[in-house]
């Protein structure tokens, strides 16, 4: 691992370049654009390293990123901590792993990974990704499975469904959790569950549903009604095998043989995980090169009213789900589980190991989370190197959700970067 302050002049005096190729020896050949501010946080003067260190253009993320799931940060942004900071065959770690962005993108880097997320739905949509299977396989699952459902839903599905296509959808829930409660559901099952989990509504033809914004989360039964009667829409049938063969062809599309042995390398070691962050014991002590993540921001993101058509169809509990998701309304209550959560990050980090910790901004910029993080971290014994704030073009999704600016969410991405000292290093 480098050393802090070869990092430190690293994000002091890049300035981007074309292939991404920059490295902390080149950076006396390259002249600096980064912008660097210092601000007092909790007393304590912070550098705040402010640079285009990667942009949606450069090294277009793998397809097999394409999932989609609400709040969650580019596969760029795990990249780049992941190359700066680890060599292969170190263990990255994500205690809030969503959909999977930093352990699939670790996993294409040759790193061992531990994911953790108590939200069942982060390991269904994440872990069959390490198990790539081809083409050929998928469509003769998919084949072997009986289209054999008779029944409506046990809740009303009508707004969103085709009364044949929620059929088909229907059986193929039948055949995923019989299989599961056989526990012989296998990785192709696995990557089926994963592929519809993701499909069950959206905005286009490649979903289930009829149309309905956004793609990334489920509106409500009522809502969806309304969408509904405004577009004077109802909704038409969908080939639920053909949606997810196409789906599977666009998660596959550009993975090269060599990422595949990669993901599937990861695979043999990989530890997926449900807990609670701030108490993961099956995580030995002073194991984690690197832990790149994003925590909930406040009470912003409804995770399990978003993702119940996912839990239903997953015959997973959302009401429970709710209670374990760390959705606290004030930053008193969220920096108090933050501060578990770091007390267990200095546990299962090795001395010399590293966090980055994405925090983005919440209420209209008003709250910057780094500004409680910072001291949370220092108190639990990091050393702060100081906070990144990355300067990208705002996306697509950032319009749909009415962002004009560089400044807002997880579009202006601000990373704070600790270190574990050394034994022999001051703390």
């Amino acid at each position: 691992m480098p050393s802090t302050e070869a990092v430190t002049s690293y994000l002091s005096n890049f300035s981007y370049c074309e292939d991404n190729q920059l490295t902390i020896d080149m950076i006396e050949t390259v002249p600096p654009a980064t912008v660097i501010e210092e601000k007092t946080v909790d007393g304590i003067m912070i550098p705040f390293f402010i640079n285009e260190y990667w942009t949606s253009r450069q090294r277009q993320a793998t397809s097999i990123h394409e999932i989609s799931y609400r709040a969650c940060f580019k596969p760029q942004l795990p990249r780049f901590f992941i190359e700066l900071l680890t060599e292969p065959e170190a263990t990255i770690y994500d205690p809030f792993a969503g959909r999977g962005t930093t352990i699939i993108e670790a996993a294409l880097l040759e790193r061992k990974v531990i994911s953790n997320d108590v939200n069942p739905l982060s390991r269904i949509l994440s872990e069959p990704r390490l198990n790539p299977p081809s083409p050929l396989e998928i469509d003769k699952r998919l084949s072997e499975i009986p289209n054999v459902s008779k029944n409506r839903a046990d809740l009303d599905l009508s707004m969103f469904y085709h009364p044949e296509t929620e059929k088909e959808l229907l059986s193929l829930q039948t055949y995923l959790n019989k299989k599961k409660n056989q526990a012989s559901e296998d990785d192709l099952d696995r990557w089926i569950r994963m592929v519809a989990t993701n499909r069950l509504s959206g905005h286009s033809k490649g979903f289930f549903s009829v149309y309905t914004m956004p793609p990334n989360q489920a509106v409500s039964a009522k809502r969806q009604q309304i969408i509904n009667q405004k577009r004077n829409q109802k909704p038409d049938y969908r080939n639920v095998k053909d949606i997810i063969r196409r789906k599977s062809d666009q998660l596959l599309r550009n993975l090269t043989a060599q990422q595949v042995r990669s993901l599937k390398k990861a695979a043999t070691t990989a530890i997926f995980l449900e807990e609670d962050a701030r108490e993961t014991k099956m995580i030995a002590d002073q194991s984690i090169d690197l832990t790149v993540t994003s925590p909930p921001f406040l009470n912003i993101v409804q995770y399990s009213d978003d993702n119940w058509l996912r839990c239903w169809f997953n015959q997973v509990d959302s009401s429970q789900v709710a209670k374990k998701i760390t959705m606290a309304t004030t930053l008193k209550d969220w920096s108090d589980t933050m501060c578990g959560v770091f007390k267990e990050l200095n546990r299962v980090t090795k001395p010399g190991g590293w966090i980055a910790f994405e925090v983005g901004e919440v209420k209209g910029g008003k709250v910057n989370l780094e500004e409680a993080i910072v001291p949370l971290g220092l108190e639990c014994g990091f050393e702060c190197l100081g906070v990144i704030i990355n300067r990208q073009s705002f996306t697509k999704t950032s319009n749909i959700w009415g962002v004009k600016n560089n400044q807002a969410g997880t579009n202006s991405n601000r990373i704070v970067l600790f270190n574990k000292p050394q034994p022999d290093q001051p703390g």
